[in-house]
């Protein structure tokens, strides 16, 4: 039987909305938006009517009817039963296990490109590393502490996007548009702008992250959904203006994924001595958030194994916690271990920061999507198997007003999944697609071994 652990109840409505903003709002995700071209514009508010509100509102329902620690994984298990569960949690961890050095080799190419333009790729990795273990370290502490390491980055992310946007007004002034924004441009490319589309999503999900620490909440029928609405309108609001800003200073084609958010700055505030300062603070800022986006998701989804493990669908080690702190000491080290083993591996494998950057996060991202469609059937199903549940906010619109938005959210997602692993142009992305298998076969072998130890 599992040791009863004691969770320290901490979190306020306004954590909830810092974390979600940390978690969601991601510096990288507008770069490769702006990517796009204008028509990201475009997407930006059709993905956002069609896939961003309805998620909101699900997660948001889902989160104060269901308060359970574990989040995503109780709603899954409570729908579909522990093994199902089990595989979503799983992929939801690795995920953050493999995001992780992808977002500190973002961290790492901006740091080369604001003080030390001859780092090595070895260089980048190391720095990646030390990162790495640092999460690690705010991990296991308790939240009323750890909690300042997402709430600080969701501030300086707000700061650097007001930033951008303020700096794209006065560029254009001097300048005009390096990219237009007309009725003609705006409109979709449909063979080309496709590949981009996944990332857009990626960088629309997280609502329900925050739900994994639901038992240290102090009032999650009140806060979550308030806290949801909230962060949610900044999300979308600076994603769209963010872009602009991005647009109005680069020609989509001459974006760097990796370092286009210091060219950016560099063009809307460098040249002089204090204009070069403030760029070095908006950047060092920019830093910081990179950090505190790996922590963020860490924090939940290290929470989310370790209520799996507790309830035997994971391996033991994943529920080992501090019975003083309650925080999850086993998955946050296996995580850092996993991470650091990555960060070579595909530091052997890439050429340049941008090549693994995007190596790590495409096929990170697949198998971050697929716990979401587990998600979304277990609201549908829970609808139908529980209705007389207390559900201090519901989706609005009764019970086909809610299937809809479900199901439409899952035809994104599924379109979503197949641009990962398929570029229209390109062809099939064949080591994505092998990573995403041989995760799924780990994870099933993992998932086998911990059943039949519970049996024993």
């Amino acid at each position: 039987m599992a040791e009863t652990i004691h969770h320290i109840k901490t979190l306020r409505q306004r954590d909830l909305v810092l974390f979600t903003v940390s978690a969601i709002l991601l510096l990288d995700t507008l770069t490769a938006a702006a990517s796009v071209g204008a028509p990201s514009v475009f997407w930006w508010i059709f993905l956002g009517i069609i896939f961003f509100v309805p998620f909101a509102l699900i997660c948001a329902e889902m989160g104060c009817a269901y308060p359970e620690q574990g989040g995503i994984y109780a709603w899954i298990r409570d729908a579909f039963g522990g093994r199902w569960a089990s595989r979503a949690t799983w992929c939801y961890w690795v995920n953050t296990a493999v995001w992780i050095p992808a977002i500190f080799i973002l961290f790492a190419g901006v740091f080369k490109q604001m003080f030390y333009p001859e780092l090595s790729l070895a260089g980048q990795i190391a720095i990646g590393i030390v990162l790495t273990w640092l999460a690690v370290v705010v991990n296991v502490v308790t939240l009323d502490v750890g909690k300042w390491i997402p709430n600080l980055g969701a501030i300086f992310k707000v700061l650097i996007f007001l930033a951008i946007i303020v700096g794209a007004f006065v560029h254009i002034n001097h300048h005009g548009m390096a990219n237009p924004l007309t009725l003609e441009t705006l409109k979709p490319d449909w063979g080309n702008s496709l590949q981009y589309i996944p990332a857009i999503i990626y960088g629309m999900l997280g609502f329900e992250l925050v739900s994994a620490g639901s038992q240290e909440m102090k009032n999650p029928a009140r806060d979550v959904p308030r806290a949801i609405l909230i962060s949610g309108v900044i999300i979308l609001v600076l994603y769209l203006l963010g872009t602009i800003a991005v647009l109005a200073a680069i020609p989509a084609g001459d974006i760097n994924l990796v370092e286009g958010l210091i060219d950016t700055l560099y063009l809307f505030f460098g040249g002089s001595p204090a204009g070069n300062l403030l760029v070095v603070a908006l950047g060092v800022g920019a830093l910081y958030t990179f950090f505190s986006n790996g922590v963020t998701w860490a924090l939940g989804c290290n929470r989310a194994a370790a209520e799996a493990a507790m309830e035997g669908e994971l391996p033991r080690i994943f529920a080992r916690e501090s019975k003083q702190l309650g925080t999850p000491i086993g998955a946050a080290v296996l995580m850092g271990i996993v991470s650091t083993v990555l960060l070579i591996l595909y530091g052997l494998m890439a050429g340049t920061n941008e090549d693994l950057f995007w190596s790590l996060f495409a096929f990170s991202a697949v198998i971050f999507l697929l716990p979401y469609q587990g998600m979304l059937l277990a609201f549908v199903k829970m609808r139908l198997i529980d209705p007389d549940h207390p559900r201090p906010y519901r989706v609005p619109g009764g019970l086909g007003a809610a299937r809809t938005i479900a199901w439409t959210c899952f035809a994104v997602l599924a379109l979503s999944l197949v641009l990962f692993m398929y570029t229209p142009g390109e062809g099939m992305q064949w080591p994505v697609l092998a990573g995403v298998v041989v995760t799924l076969t780990i994870g099933e072998i993992v998932i086998r071994f911990s059943e039949n130890h519970r049996k024993r």
